[in-house]
């Protein structure tokens, strides 16, 4: 059972070349989930693990620095990076537009929220739901109308924490 916490007072902002250290203190060594530093739904299957670690950092930080359009939110608790959310136009996800069974609907312009990720330390708190929330509206600022995502069960008794 959870405690009824008081909500945290949290910002949220777009990831910016300027706020690369915050992603990585948030991230950690091991980009969040061992390796991934959000490039898993970005980059075909034997290049993604063969560049599991440093150099999908790498290549994550130069998209970062190049990108027209953030690829993500980060949320912040007081001045600590607390949490993530990847969004970006669905066409920026090479391996989910490959996808048959996530495949698109219609031709109809789409952004997609691939993955959350929240501090431990903050998890069960509403954090994903804020970041949610702001993800749509980030969105609409940028015009889009469609945003999607990719449920899983985060009660699943064989998934990690880190990835519910």
């Amino acid at each position: 059972m959870v405690a009824n916490l008081a909500p945290i007072a949290l910002e949220i902002h777009p990831l910016t070349p300027d706020r690369w250290t915050d992603l990585e203190t948030l991230f950690g060594p091991r980009g969040a989930y061992g390796g991934c530093w959000r490039m898993w739904w970005r980059r075909s299957p034997a290049v993604f693990k063969r560049d599991k670690g440093a150099a999908n950092r790498a290549a994550f930080q130069a998209l970062v620095a190049t990108e027209a359009t953030p690829s993500g939110l980060l949320a912040y608790a007081a001045t600590a990076p607390i949490g993530w959310c990847a969004l970006a136009p669905r066409e920026e996800y090479p391996r989910l537009e490959r996808s048959r069974a996530m495949a698109r609907v219609d031709g109809a312009p789409v952004w997609s929220i691939t993955c959350f990720f929240v501090s431990h330390r903050y998890r069960r708190q509403g954090v994903t739901t804020r970041l949610l929330t702001t993800a749509v509206a980030h969105a609409a600022s940028w015009g889009v109308r469609i945003v999607e995502g990719y449920p899983i069960d985060p009660c699943s008794p064989t998934l990690p924490d880190a990835f519910a």
